[in-house]
């Protein structure tokens, strides 16, 4: 069983930054993507930024420009850094990753709270 365990997340300022790790237990190159979903309070769970194994990433319009999702293969470590944090970028966030055979396996992390508030 693979475990997904993130961190970096806290309370910071609009206008901050932060980086978020998401730590794999084994390999990553296990999953076919890996990505970052949030969840505010009251709302459904959704798509941050995905990244596949060869790099490609996918971004929610809505943190385009301000997110930037990658990845170090060597430490089976997923990262989102974000910039220019607004309130609504407020949520817990997960760490996603999918593993793709006869069906689509989702394995996903405890998640980390992002409050940006002034």
């Amino acid at each position: 069983q693979v475990q997904l365990v993130e961190s970096g997340g806290g309370l910071v300022q609009p206008g901050g930054s932060l980086r978020l790790s998401c730590a794999a237990s084994r390999s990553i190159f296990r999953f076919n993507a890996m990505g970052w979903y949030r969840q505010a309070p009251g709302k459904q769970r959704e798509l941050v930024a995905t990244i596949g194994t060869g790099g490609r990433t996918n971004y929610a319009e809505v943190v385009k420009g301000r997110f930037t999702i990658s990845r170090d293969n060597a430490k089976n470590t997923v990262y989102l850094q974000m910039n220019s944090l607004k309130p609504e970028d407020t949520a817990v966030y997960y760490c996603n990753g999918k593993a793709f055979s006869s069906t689509t396996v989702d394995y996903w992390g405890q998640g980390t709270l992002v409050t940006i508030s002034s």
